[in-house]
């Protein structure tokens, strides 16, 4: 049962997306806050418990990141909805995930599994953490000073978020994330051939 415990906490990032949009949606914002908040905490103990007890697996990779992606959108279109944030941002993270999604599905049928890394995480937690200000901000109607510093961390996440993309197309093509060992099967199914012929 322990082995399951990251994947369990994982699943229950995606059970907590509905309850945040919400309470965001109801104008309890403070609530809202306080789900994010634990969804933030589950993914911390996901990942350390996957580690520290090496129960990492290809299901914890795969949808490990994909609940990260998907409440931090759900999140944003939240805001942008109830004109907390602009719909500028929103765009910019969507185009980012099209194309990482688009870039995926070259490894469509492949034995590999694109996860997370730590320029994906960084990103992931700047607009946790933008979006949490922008929450208390709205909670408490605080202006001037917070709204601006919550819009300078969205644009420092935008920037992480674009530097990852740069980085993740890079090991596409450089650091294995298609599985190179398919190719020098196919290169090693031509040799035994020609040799075959060869030999008759």
């Amino acid at each position: 049962m322990f082995k399951y415990i990251p994947n369990i906490l994982t699943i229950i990032r995606f059970l907590f997306i509905p309850v945040i949009l919400y309470f965001i949606f109801t104008g309890n914002y403070i609530l809202g806050f306080i789900f994010f908040t634990i969804s933030g905490i589950t993914d911390i103990l996901d990942g350390c418990i996957a580690r520290k007890f090496n129960l990492i697996s290809n299901f914890g990779k795969l949808m490990d990141p994909l609940a990260d992606k998907l409440t931090q959108i759900s999140v944003l279109s939240a805001l942008v909805t109830v004109e907390i944030i602009p719909v500028w941002i929103l765009a910019i993270v969507i185009l980012k995930e099209l194309i990482m999604v688009i870039g995926a599905s070259f490894l469509y049928g492949k034995d590999v599994v694109v996860y997370s890394k730590w320029y994906g995480k960084l990103a992931t937690v700047l607009f946790y953490l933008a979006i949490v200000i922008s929450l208390i901000t709205k909670q408490l109607n605080i202006t001037e000073f917070w709204v601006d510093f919550s819009l300078i961390i969205y644009c420092i996440a935008l920037v992480s978020t674009i530097f990852s993309l740069v980085m993740y197309i890079k090991c596409l093509y450089q650091d294995g994330f298609i599985d190179k060992s398919d190719l020098n099967k196919e290169t090693q199914k031509v040799v035994v051939k020609n040799k075959w012929k060869k030999s008759k």
